[in-house]
């Protein structure tokens, strides 16, 4: 079984979101989406290059709540094939894993934690992503 199949995105946090894009855009040439939430790195993949794929890059408030427990600043997503059994296997390991789970129109997710109390996100696109 594959696990993790790629990264999904970077997510950090930070004190003024909207200047910080506005510096990135700048001086990097990250342009976000239209909904000014992200920047989004389109892709396709190298073994089946009809099959779409994306890597998000985000910048939350410091007081979000998002990443929590994590006391790290930032959070970074990976992509995977089979949530469900992902997390099967990890509870079997005995990886920390968060009860909550999101399903939304952009897929499933779930969060786990690392040793060190690093959050994980773990996301299935949705078919054909």
């Amino acid at each position: 079984m594959k696990r993790v199949t790629g990264l999904g995105g970077i997510f950090f946090k930070c004190k003024e979101p909207k200047k910080l894009y506005a510096w990135y855009e700048k001086h990097l040439g990250l342009v976000r989406e239209e909904t000014g939430s992200s920047v989004i790195f389109p892709w396709r993949d190298a073994q089946d290059p009809q099959r779409p794929g994306m890597t998000v890059w985000s910048l939350f408030s410091a007081d979000t709540k998002y990443l929590d427990p994590s006391r790290a600043s930032f959070m970074i997503n990976y992509r995977v094939e089979n949530l469900d059994r992902l997390l099967g296997v990890l509870r079997e390991e005995g990886v920390e894993i968060d009860p909550r789970r999101e399903d939304s129109e952009f897929g499933r997710f779930a969060w786990i934690m690392d040793p060190e109390g690093n959050r994980i996100e773990l996301w299935e696109p949705p078919p054909g992503q």
